[in-house]
């Protein structure tokens, strides 16, 4: 039997049992759509974050006291601006070393009260890291030097507290201190879940007497190139356990962070799409049954067609491709319904979705797979049938 009138007869018997066929499909269509929106929602997660950690800047080393992983106690830091001047030493670029203390304060305007995340830091900073300015300028060596009250907004505290009006020049009150701004960040989103437009930015030395903390939070170093970053990352790490004997300190570069996140979030994507496909194998089984149901009502049809001369091949060919079509057209609907539910969710929701090629090609083919394997025992039997035996049968 020619393969067009085999898929002819098999469009044929689809349609005549056009509920029982939907059905049938229900179950490939929601395992096909679970695997592309899911693994849509691991891979948006993952290019998210990457695109978080690569907004930081490049080449970027993060060095902090301790050991920095899962289930690291935290340790009190022991580094202070001395060892800033150290590092740029080890560095040999003053200009590519920058510093870090940390705190939450609110910021007030008149009445208008913003809770802000207080990083204290110097005039290096936009060496280091990608800042760019909405308008004002950045801190200078001299602000650090002789402990300025001047502070740099992020673009959300800048908005809540002076809307409209340019802050530039104007003052802000910081646990009960007045400060002048003199810039504006544009905004820049979240990393890591840290809404780095909430934050205000002040000389470090002017922080260390406001929140009363001599230490600081890490030390971030900017490499020249990819090419220098392991041998930079670990001199300061050897040159720092040198200066504190029995301590130990940690540097973490952007590669080391976006690897360990990206296997995470690999795995999390893996195991999203091995959920959904256990909806595809329900489908699969699905569709076995219903093909052995079909094998069971259509059985004197099988008997007159082997009487008439038809091999068994041709049989087993028919069953085949029906089980086939009927999961092929079901991961159709399933990829179109997937992929408009995955922008759907992107669009209507904080939840990054990105639509990978693969999934889709994954999806399609794990479908049409499941008509062949699950499809092989119904058409078998149907193609072993006594032609005999199925005439007689009621």
């Amino acid at each position: 039997m020619r393969t067009a009138e085999a898929l002819r007869m098999a469009v044929e018997a689809l349609r005549v049992n056009r509920l029982r066929s939907m059905l049938t499909m229900l179950g490939v269509i929601i395992g096909v759509l679970s695997v592309v929106i899911l693994v849509a929602i691991g891979t948006g997660a993952k290019n998210a974050v990457e695109k978080e950690i690569a907004g930081l800047g490049s080449n970027i080393i993060l060095v902090v006291p301790g050991q920095v992983g899962l289930g690291a106690a935290p340790t009190q830091s022991r580094l202070d601006l001395s060892d800033v001047a150290y590092v740029r030493r080890v560095v040999g670029d003053p200009s590519k070393v920058t510093v870090a203390v940390n705190s939450g304060e609110p910021v007030r305007v008149g009445r208008v009260e913003v809770f802000a995340t207080l990083t204290g830091t110097d005039e290096n900073m936009p060496h280091v890291f990608d800042r760019p300015l909405r308008r004002g300028r950045y801190l200078t060596e001299t602000d650090v030097d002789t402990r300025r009250r001047v502070v740099i907004l992020g673009s959300e505290v800048a908005a809540k507290l002076f809307g409209d009006v340019d802050p530039i020049g104007r003052q802000v009150t910081i646990a009960g201190v007045r400060f002048r701004v003199i810039g504006v960040y544009e905004t820049v989103g979240s990393t890591f879940g840290v809404a780095r437009d909430q934050e205000v930015h002040l000389p470090v030395t002017t922080a260390q007497r406001l929140i009363g903390l001599p230490r600081i939070n890490g030390i971030a170093v900017g490499a020249s190139g990819p090419d220098e970053i392991e041998p930079l990352r670990q001199r300061v790490v050897a040159a720092l356990a040198a200066r504190y004997p029995g301590e130990t300190f940690s540097a973490v570069t952007q590669t080391q962070l976006l690897g360990t996140i990206g296997t995470v979030l690999g795995m999390l994507t893996g195991v999203l799409a091995a959920i959904a496909g256990i909806s595809l194998l329900v489908g699969g089984v699905g569709v076995s049954n219903i093909m052995l149901v079909g094998v069971r009502e259509r059985t004197k049809e099988i008997g007159l067609r082997k009487a008439l001369g038809a091999r068994g091949r041709d049989i087993l060919g028919q069953f085949l491709i029906e089980a086939v079509l009927l999961t092929t057209i079901g991961g159709v609907i399933g990829i179109l319904t997937g992929v408009g539910g995955a922008l759907l969710i992107q669009a209507v929701s904080p939840v990054p979705a990105s639509i990978t090629w693969w999934s889709i090609v994954l999806a399609f083919g794990v479908s049409a797979a499941v008509g062949v394997f699950f499809g092989v025992a119904p058409a078998r039997r149907a193609a072993r049938l006594d032609p005999v035996v199925a005439l007689r049968t009621d």
